[in-house]
């Protein structure tokens, strides 16, 4: 398997708070969209986005979830995303570096 920086069902188009990543074919829920974020020590924030990370929107009835795994925080899908539809996330990063901090420990 080798990296894309988005997954094929998703293309990036104006979106709720500029551009955003929308749905090209249906995501079911479930659906694990790959890595928004790595954790890499010395970055500003401690993270590097990828482009899933850099262009998901924040919601606050969100579709997607943004979850830590290890050192890397994937995007899925928390239920079904019809084709056309914007993939947000609630999101706050500073909660993701409290917890990765406490396991870094």
């Amino acid at each position: 398997m080798t990296y894309r920086p988005l997954p094929s069902k998703v293309s990036i188009a104006e979106g709720l708070e500029g551009q955003g990543l929308f749905a090209k074919e249906r995501i079911f829920e479930g659906e694990d969209l790959g890595i928004g974020h790595v954790r890499l020590e010395g970055q500003p924030d401690g993270w590097i986005r990828t482009p899933l990370g850099g262009f998901i929107n924040h919601s606050i009835t969100p579709n997607c979830q943004a979850q830590l795994r290890n050192n890397l925080i994937n995007i899925v899908a928390l239920r079904d995303i019809e084709v056309g539809e914007e993939l947000t996330v609630f999101y706050w990063l500073e909660s993701y570096k409290q917890k990765v901090e406490k396991e870094w420990r």
